[in-house]
């Protein structure tokens, strides 16, 4: 796997990144998505092809995208080897920082692994 720098920080991403909107429970946005199962057998697939660069959102099936992600992480990898992208817009409140705050404490799965 090919990696490079995220931006100027030294914070290293594999070239490609998993979108994650075909995670989460199916139904809530499309019904060819992802159930936990199948969520972590790709997540696991990926990492061991030295992915550690994905991106997801608040948006994508209800939140459970972000959750599937997280409890993932957690079982097969520690924090410090992921990079996590994610949107936060289809909300109360859309951008202000108000909004965003809350939608980073909504799923407590990321605040979870964090520690």
């Amino acid at each position: 796997m090919e990696y490079a720098k995220l931006g100027n920080t030294d914070i290293e991403v594999s070239k490609l990144c998993v979108g994650c909107m075909s995670f989460g429970k199916p139904g809530t946005l499309h019904d060819w998505t992802q159930d936990e199962a199948g969520t972590e057998e790709i997540v696991k697939h990926a990492l061991d092809l030295g992915i550690n660069f994905f991106d997801t959102a608040n948006g994508y099936s209800d939140g459970t995208s972000e959750e599937y992600l997280g409890n993932t992480f957690r079982k097969n990898v520690s924090r410090d080897k992921v990079v996590i992208a994610s949107k936060v817009y289809f909300n109360p409140g859309r951008l202000s920082s108000e909004a965003i705050h809350r939608e980073i404490g909504r799923r407590s799965v990321f605040s979870e692994i964090n520690s």
